[in-house]
């Protein structure tokens, strides 16, 4: 397994959110906790947004926050 940033994932790929790099409250507050498993759905290669699905919901998210979410796929 490999450990990257939300904002290195490629298109249809999945991991599991192994760690937050910044503020809890707002990744919790987007859905996006340790132990979620995340898809790659799109993202925008200059200004974001991220898009991921966090088990069935779409969640958008700035590249600055993206690249605070660590995943293992």
């Amino acid at each position: 397994m490999t450990q990257k940033k939300v904002t290195e994932m490629e298109f249809g790929e999945t991991g599991v959110v192994t760690a937050l790099l910044g503020s809890h409250h707002d990744l919790n507050c987007l859905g996006i906790r340790k132990g979620k498993r995340l898809e790659m759905i799109t993202k925008q290669p200059i200004k974001g947004p991220a898009v991921v699905l966090a088990e069935g919901v779409e969640v958008a998210m700035g590249l600055e926050i993206a690249a605070l979410v660590v995943v293992e796929v």
